[in-house]
């Protein structure tokens, strides 16, 4: 509204239609534009620059996509996407969209991407002079006594004018002049009601009736106006009009009140009698149509109650004028007002409204990150209209104030996807009213997938039996890994970590597929190895990949795929072993000693000897353990100077492997040849000197010894053998081939301890054989030997098995000082020890 100063001004001010308020904050804040147009533009007027005053550059205006958020005044204005700028969608009535207000506000959300940003536009509209102030009866009948005194008022209907301020009636005039002038009453909010003054006495047998017309001017440039008829008839006296016992009724009433709530009762008196002093109340012309549907009046009792919906928030007070009139004749009247203020009730719960929203945040989200921007309502006034915002504790979300009523939901703290995928968030709304009430909103928001988990084995390291000779293809383990991310991120492969065992790629051994299943991609020979350590990648399929490394440790099953290999005696193709045996051996002579190694290992290198087949059966045995061919009894002279005996040798496998030693016995009479022929020559016709008898003694006792000491120490080492069937490695080619060498190997296979410390072997690697005596060492314990010099034998390799087979064959044809020095200086080259 124009104060009276500025009315001089006023055609200026209609020309210069856009009046434009621009409030902008500091960088980074949201803004806030303020327009001004006038009603009843044409579509396509301008209302403002929004990207100027935004201060968006045409560059950027494109990629910005400004928009207007839909609401209930975006079908009026058009945002130009192009240029920036708003106007005019559809032609503007204030009145009808504000009515009597006195300020028309339209809001608008404009909405910027790119970021998102949420700008907030008011729209005042202007009012324009294009309604004319009009009566709603066009003919006013008054009747005034002529009794009636100069000076007394009577009330006249108001005109109605749908413009505001200026442009509404500002001004009322009288025609023709005479009995009568006008005065004019301003009441609270601006209107203004005309009054008739009775300026002469009137004088019914003078003049009955008198006829002027009311004009009502509004304060537009030019003004209009409307005229209402005003008929006055004199009637003779009734000089007492009622009297209200006040002439202004304050009182309030809360909002909702039920129908048929007391709002006041009024109370008028006449003086006079009879019918003239009897009263009804009736609402004044003034009390509008509004008001009558919102309350009642009881004519004969003066009780205003609530006949319709009290609310605050459409009027937070009513003005209502009430006439009390008597049943005089002529009849008088007199007239009250009654302001009724209604208090506000907290009845409107808060409304949250979301005008943008990601409902997808990635985990790797920076705290403070948009998640979307809301604006929260309250139809109520004062503190019952204020709201706060809550969010349920256990959410990494914050809700940050933007500008009046509009906030933004942004994240507040780590963002994890394994650990939680979605979040159900509660935005609470509560108001400060007396009790409050409150609304809520639900929000998902999922928690995108980035590839920030490397997978998972479902153990560090994986073990395995297989046995050798395998076939190729053969399974072995299935290893597995897990990966808590989602979709590619999750997808694993597997793969061999390439290296090299003994020169040669592990790929060329094993063979993992997709799924983590270890082939064999070769037959496996224990002898050559034992075991096989290599590591397999699990690879997730993310951006970078990441991966994880596992530990395979495969452990090769001997099996009985060798026979026993006979060490001595040594054999040539086609030609037997032959070994003269005196014909004075008692029972119990070591006659020989046949010797066989086995290159397997465990139970399958046990070896056991047995008599398959002998010209004699009874004149000879073979110890089972030890391979000695020993007699049974003295030989007879009937006994065959040749014994030819066939010994088996198996092994412990199952099935078992054999071989065979065919051994040719030639017993002889007397001495061994080389001592008969040595005596023969040394014997003179008259008898032996004492020299040559020392001489043959002491070659004698000597050959004596070496045999004694050559079966001390060959028992000893078969005793050890026995012991200990895994410390050396023989081997034999399966085929029938060459002997070849084989490296020393051990035996390895895991061990388990109970609880009371026995010793558990898998069942898968010894099969049904029991194992005994392996001695159990705890942690810090030694099996060494007092005197710490503990050593370990060197393996047995073929050069040196063929070293033995030359020297037991030519055993025989030498001297036996040289035999003992010969077998002693093998022997300790076949076990020499080395240092741990």
């Amino acid at each position: 509204m124009f104060s009276p100063t500025e009315r001089p001004f006023l055609p200026w001010q209609v020309s210069v239609w856009l009046l434009v308020s621009v409030s902008l904050r500091s960088a980074g804040e949201m803004t806030q534009l303020r327009y001004s147009i006038l009603e009843e533009l044409a579509p396509g007027a301008l209302v403002g620059d929004m990207a100027k005053d935004l201060g968006l550059d045409a560059a950027r205006l494109g990629s910005r996509q400004l928009q207007i958020v839909a609401g209930s005044a975006e079908k009026y204005f058009q945002a130009e996407a192009q240029s920036g700028v708003l106007v005019v969608k559809e032609r503007l009535d204030r009145e009808q969209l504000c009515g009597p207000s006195l300020r028309c506000l339209l809001y608008l959300e404009l909405l910027l991407s790119n970021p998102t940003a949420s700008h907030r536009l008011e729209i005042e509209i202007l009012d324009v002079n294009d309604n004319d102030p009009i009566f709603l009866n066009s003919l006013t009948r008054l009747e005034i006594a002529e009794s009636a005194k100069p000076g007394t008022r009577f009330p006249l209907e108001s005109a109605e004018d749908l413009d505001i301020g200026t442009n509404s009636v500002s001004t009322y005039q009288l025609s023709p002049h005479g009995h009568f002038t006008l005065s004019i009453k301003s009441h609270k909010g601006g209107s203004k009601h005309p009054e008739l003054i009775l300026e002469k006495a009137l004088d019914r047998e003078e003049e009955q009736s008198h006829r002027l017309v009311l004009t009502a001017l509004d304060g537009g440039a030019p003004a209009r106006s409307g005229t209402a008829e005003i008929v006055v008839s004199v009637i003779d006296a009734n000089d007492n009009s009622p009297v209200f016992n006040q002439s202004v009724y304050k009182v309030s009433l809360l909002e909702n009140a039920p129908l048929g709530t007391l709002v006041v009762h009024l109370h008028a008196v006449d003086k006079d009698e009879g019918p003239n002093g009897k009263v009804t109340y009736s609402f004044s012309s003034h009390t509008s149509q509004k008001i009558r549907k919102i309350f009642s009046l009881n004519e004969e009792t003066g009780e205003i109650r609530v006949l319709g919906n009290v609310d605050c928030e459409a009027a937070t007070s009513y003005e209502i004028d009430v006439r009390a009139k008597d049943q005089g004749s002529p009849s008088m009247d007199a007239h009250c007002n009654v302001l009724v203020e209604v208090a506000d009730l907290n009845d409107n719960t808060p409304l949250i409204e979301f005008i943008s929203l990601s409902t997808t945040v990635p985990e790797d989200a920076l705290p403070g990150t948009v998640v979307g921007l809301l604006k929260v309502s309250d139809g109520d006034s004062g503190e019952n209209g204020e709201v706060q915002l809550h969010l349920p504790a256990d959410v990494p979300f914050q809700i940050v104030p933007s500008f009046k009523n509009h906030y933004s939901l942004i994240t507040s703290g780590p963002l994890d996807r394994e650990e939680i995928s979605q979040y159900n968030v509660i935005i609470m709304a509560t108001d400060f009213g007396s009790p409050p009430l409150s609304s809520q909103r639900h929000l998902l928001v999922n928690i995108s997938d980035l590839n920030d988990n490397s997978p998972s084995f479902s153990q560090p390291a994986y073990q395995a039996l297989v046995s050798e000779n395998n076939a190729l293809g053969v399974p072995i383990i299935t290893v597995s890994a897990f990966d808590p991310d989602l979709g590619q991120n999750a997808q694993l492969s597997y793969s061999l970590v390439e290296h090299s065992v003994n020169g040669v790629p592990i790929s060329s051994c094993v063979h993992v597929t997709e799924n983590g299943t270890i082939y064999s991609g070769c037959s496996f020979d224990y002898e050559q190895t034992q075991q096989l350590v290599f590591q397999i990648q699990a690879r997730d399929s993310g951006s970078p990949p990441l991966s994880t490394n596992a530990t395979i440790s495969i452990f090769i099953v001997d099996q009985n795929d060798n026979a026993p290999l006979i060490v001595y005696p040594v054999t040539r193709e086609g030609v037997l072993a032959q070994q003269p045996v005196p014909f004075s051996a008692q029972e119990g002579y070591l006659v020989t000693k046949v010797t066989a190694v086995d290159a397997d290992s465990g139970l399958n290198a046990w070896i056991s000897y047995k008599l398959q087949q002998a010209t004699d059966p009874s004149l000879f045995k073979v110890s089972a353990y030890s391979g000695e061919v020993r007699t049974l009894r003295p030989f007879l002279e009937q006994d065959s100077p040749s014994q030819e005996l066939v010994v088996v040798i198996l092994d412990n496998g199952k099935p078992a492997l054999t071989a065979t030693a065919t051994l040719l016995l030639n017993i002889e009479h007397g001495h061994e040849p080389g001592l008969a022929d040595l005596r023969k020559a040394t014997v003179e016709p008259d008898g032996l000197s004492r020299i040559t008898l020392h001489l043959i003694i002491a070659v004698v006792a000597i050959s004596v010894l070496a045999v004694l000491t050559f079966a001390f120490l060959a028992t000893k080492c078969l005793q050890r053998l026995r012991r200990r069937p895994l410390d050396a490695s023989w081997a034999r080619d399966a085929k029938g081939r060459n002997s070849v060498p084989v490296p020393r190997h051990f035996d390895t296979f895991p061990v388990n301890l109970s609880p009371d410390e026995k010793m558990e072997f898998p069942a898968a690697f010894i099969g049904r054989e029991s194992v005994s005596h392996f001695p159990l060492l705890r942690s810090g314990q030694t099996l060494l030997p007092e005197g710490g010099n503990f050593r370990i034998a060197k393996p047995f390799t073929q050069r040196d098995i063929t070293n033995t087979d030359t020297l037991l064959a030519g055993s025989l044809s030498r001297e036996p000082n040289e035999v003992r020095q010969q077998i002693l200086f093998s022997m300790h080259k076949i076990s020499s020890p080395v240092a741990l």
